[in-house]
């Protein structure tokens, strides 16, 4: 996501309490890890499928929350929880990370005031951490004016080097008024923000939009290149030669993963009368390969 702020900060607040996640219907039987043969000169790495009962939150073996209402640099308006209401399994396969409207008492601050949204924002910060490989994500994205759904990397020296400096990596990042469009980028010292070097990926109108199917959304990683595919279809690439004369090339050192679903923020806007919640960022799988 487009981060803008000098460095990472993680409220410790936890939500207790939280309720069961509502159930969702799953749009389409998703293929097992081994019916899904790995990409020609990669071996998977880690993975995570995401099986297990509904309800039952994400394996903390792997996965860790930022949570907090500071608006993460976006204004964005969300509070980000670390409970089962607004991150669990479905029971078939899928993490759904939901968005839904906080109730009046749930005396949740943002820095706007009182809570009006949860969410919730997962990561392998410290769990796991990786430098080049193949990323990649099956995932459907929510729909509505104001929802902001992605899926990114970010350099594991954040807390020292301080971002943009770590380095960012949007892999998947969807704003609701573009229901067809992704965003690919990547972010350094001198790239960052509405300047860092990117492009889209726009779903051909046959197709409808993100939010009507699962779509594999990747990058290869590599020394001196990242590629970015939706579907097996690469469609843009960034290399040093795209940041010289603006800053140095940060992304040949560690780096680890997020999935979030944001409400609102600078970018996206604010929901509007027509944004149905709750809604869900469904994720079947996330893969690591590595040559």
């Amino acid at each position: 996501m487009l981060l803008q702020i000098a460095a990472c900060i993680t409220c410790l607040v936890m939500l207790a309490g939280c309720a069961a996640p509502t159930p969702q219907p799953s749009p389409t039987e998703t293929p097992s890890l081994t019916s899904i043969p790995a990409p020609a000169g990669w071996k998977l790495a880690w993975s995570d499928e995401f099986d297990g009962p509904a309800g039952a939150q994400p394996d903390p073996q792997k996965w860790g929350y930022d949570t907090g209402g500071s608006g993460w640099g976006n204004q964005e308006l969300e509070y980000y929880t670390a409970g089962a209401a607004n991150a669990a399994l479905d029971g078939q396969g899928n993490l759904l990370i939901t968005a839904r409207r906080a109730a009046l008492d749930s005396g949740l601050d943002c820095w706007n005031g009182p809570c009006a949204y949860t969410s919730a924002r997962l990561l392998t910060k410290g769990k796991f951490e990786f430098t080049y490989g193949r990323v990649e994500a099956r995932l459907k994205a929510p729909s509505g004016q104001g929802l902001w759904p992605a899926f990114w990397m970010l350099g594991s020296d954040i807390d020292t080097a301080g971002w943009p400096m770590c380095g960012e990596i949007d892999i998947m990042e969807n704003i609701g008024r573009e229901p067809n469009i992704n965003h690919a980028t990547a972010h350094g010292l001198g790239y960052s923000g509405t300047q860092g070097i990117g492009g889209p990926y726009v779903l051909p109108y046959t197709q409808g939009s993100f939010s009507d199917a699962f779509h594999v959304f990747a990058v290869e990683w590599e020394a001196g290149t990242i590629r970015w595919y939706v579907d097996g279809q690469q469609y843009f690439a960034a290399s040093p030669a795209d940041v010289q004369g603006r800053g140095d090339w940060a992304f040949d050192h560690p780096f680890f993963l997020l999935l979030n679903l944001a409400v609102g923020g600078s970018w996206p806007g604010a929901p509007d009368a027509a944004t149905k919640l709750p809604q869900s960022l469904a994720v079947d799988y996330v893969r690591v390969y590595q040559r």
